[in-house]
C-alpha cells in the first residue's frame, strides 16, 4: 500500500517476512501452518480495506478540522491503527477509532502550531495548502470553510463530524472523548458562532 507524497505506509517499521526454509522433506515452512503469519496477514488485508474505503473522508475530516498538513495527519492515524489492530473488536470499531484519532493527532498539531507561534520571533507566514487538499475544499464555499476555521477545536470537530459526516450524536461523543450531552453543547453553540460569522461577512 502506498501513500502519495511524503507519508509513510502504514506498514513502515513491520519487519519483513522472513525467508522461506525447505524442511526435512523438502517442504517449504511458509506452506505449513502458520498462525502468527495468517494473524499479520489479515491484519494487512484488512487496513488495506480500511484505507480505500476511508482515506478520502479521512483526508477530508483533518483538512475541514484545520490541520495544516491533513496528508501526514491520516497517515499517522493509519499507521496508530496498524499498530492497534489487535485490540479492535471489528472493522466498524476500527472506523470509530480511525476518526477518534485523526481529530486528537489534528488537535494536537493545532495546539502545537500555536504555542509555536507565540514564541516566533517573527509572524507566522501564511500556510500553503498542498494541491490535494486545495482540491478536496474546492467545492465547498471559501467563506463557510474560512467560519469554520475561526471556531474553537470542539465545536469546529462537533459541525464537522455532524454535518460533514452525518455522524450520529453518540458517534460524534465517542470520536471526540466527550459525552452526548456535550456534544449538543458545542454542536448548539457552533451553528451560532458560525451563523452569526457568515451574517457579518455578507
Amino acid at each position: 500500500m502506498s501513500i502519495r507524497r511524503t507519508v509513510r505506509p502504514v506498514t513502515a517499521g513491520v519487519p519483513s517476512p522472513p525467508p522461506q526454509v525447505a524442511g526435512p522433506a523438502g517442504v517449504s515452512a511458509a506452506s505449513t501452518a502458520d498462525p502468527a503469519g495468517t494473524a499479520e496477514a489479515e491484519r494487512e488485508a484488512a487496513v488495506a480495506r480500511l484505507f480505500d474505503l476511508h482515506y478520502t473522508s479521512m483526508l477530508r475530516l483533518a483538512a475541514l478540522l484545520g490541520a495544516d498538513d491533513p496528508e501526514n495527519i491520516v497517515a499517522e492515524a493509519f499507521y496508530q491503527i496498524y499498530r492497534r489492530w489487535r485490540k479492535l473488536r471489528d472493522a466498524e470499531s476500527a472506523e470509530a477509532y480511525l476518526r477518534s484519532t485523526v481529530c486528537n493527532l489534528t488537535r494536537m498539531r493545532i495546539r502545537h502550531l500555536q504555542v509555536a507561534r507565540r514564541h516566533a520571533e517573527a509572524p507566522p507566514a501564511d500556510p500553503v495548502a498542498s494541491a490535494e487538499n486545495s482540491a478536496l475544499l474546492r467545492d465547498d464555499q471559501r467563506v463557510l470553510v474560512d467560519a469554520l476555521q475561526q471556531l474553537p477545536a470542539r465545536q469546529r470537530e462537533a459541525l464537522v463530524l455532524r454535518h460533514w459526516l452525518g455522524l450520529k450524536e453518540s458517534e460524534i461523543a465517542d470520536a471526540m472523548g466527550i459525552s452526548a450531552g456535550s456534544v449538543k453543547t458545542h454542536t448548539a453553540r457552533g451553528l451560532a458562532a458560525l451563523t452569526q460569522a457568515m451574517e457579518t461577512r455578507r
